[in-house]
């Protein structure tokens, strides 16, 4: 049987090359190309069938971890294997939290593509090494916040994505193609849920989980 694969980055040498390990690994594996979100989100719409994605928390659209809750929320039988430049303990139990069902560092030989692939299609979690073991907690106030943002709606994390883009609830509206007051309803609930009691509180709270790309990290701390 066919495994089909979403690979998703918008690094065109990136995805090009994870598309050739993926194919180099399995037989009768095809995969699927997207450079954004919206691609992904494209993608998932007019295939049949995805058995799992390659993503990268970093492309146009994603916004960081809420893309990858969004994902999980609406696609819940498709396993998701997170494949990152940033490679800390930290960013890998976030996105483990946020519904993962694997993590590879971009780093990584190339070989872990199949290994996490085969993983997760037997149902398994798949991490880089045991420098990372699975048994590890994540901070207790991560797990609580990841924990509220899995019970937000489709539509409000949508919502949600759009506050960590700066945007006003009116550019929000139009993009989803809803009123308002729809949106101001939305942010009403996402508050609560969050914890919150302030838009810009949960502009905050997004922005976190929007998550910085390597580089700028970098940059900032040189």
């Amino acid at each position: 049987m066919s495994i089909r694969v979403l690979v998703a980055d918008d690094h065109p040498l990136m995805r090009a090359a994870l598309c050739q390990s993926v194919a180099g690994t399995m037989p009768d594996l095809t995969t699927v190309e997207a450079a954004s979100f919206g691609d992904v989100e494209a993608v998932l719409k007019r295939e049949p069938v995805i058995d799992t994605i390659l993503l990268d928390l970093h492309m146009p659209g994603m916004n960081g971890l809420i893309g990858l809750a969004l994902l999980r929320n609406e696609h819940p039988t498709i396993p998701i294997i997170v494949v990152s430049a940033s490679e800390d303990a930290a960013t890998i139990h976030r996105a483990m939290e946020y519904g993962a069902a694997g993590f590879v560092p971009k780093s990584a030989p190339i070989t872990h593509i199949g290994d996490a692939i085969r993983a997760v299609l037997d149902g398994a979690v798949w991490l880089p090494s045991a420098g990372t073991p699975a048994h590890a907690q994540a901070p207790v106030a991560d797990a609580d916040m990841a924990a509220r943002v899995a019970g937000l709606t489709p539509q409000q994390l949508r919502v949600l994505a759009g506050i960590a883009e700066g945007k006003l609830n009116k550019q929000i509206a139009y993009e989803m193609g809803v009123v308002e007051t729809t949106v101001k309803a939305h942010v009403t609930v996402i508050l609560r849920r969050l914890g919150v009691v302030s838009r810009t509180q949960a502009a905050i709270v997004a922005s976190k989980l929007a998550l910085a790309p390597v580089a700028e990290t970098q940059a900032e701390a040189s």
